[in-house]
């Protein structure tokens, strides 16, 4: 898993160390992990367009499965956007 300095601390390598989970972490003070900034901004642009959606940027749904419905329709819509732009 890549991580940012923010994550750089025992406890969190510990347990994904325990979930058999390889973390790569950035050091704090040293250069950053090759790559990680390019993901890492993927990563805020998909969080910004789920929060487009007023229903996940504020949580109304008490049930976790219709959380979830929501954020698969959301899902499915931004990616069918510009496919639907191509097309025309």
């Amino acid at each position: 898993m890549l991580g940012d300095k923010g994550y750089d601390s025992n406890p969190h390598c510990k347990e994904l160390r325990k979930r058999r989970i390889l973390p790569v972490i950035s050091r704090k003070g040293a250069p950053n992990t090759k790559g990680l900034d390019k993901l890492r901004n993927v990563v805020e642009q998909t969080f910004a367009l789920l929060h487009q959606f007023k229903r996940l940027a504020v949580r109304w749904e008490r049930r976790t499965e219709l959380h979830d419905a929501c954020v698969s329709l959301a899902c499915g819509l931004i990616c069918w956007r510009p496919l639907k732009r191509h097309r025309s």
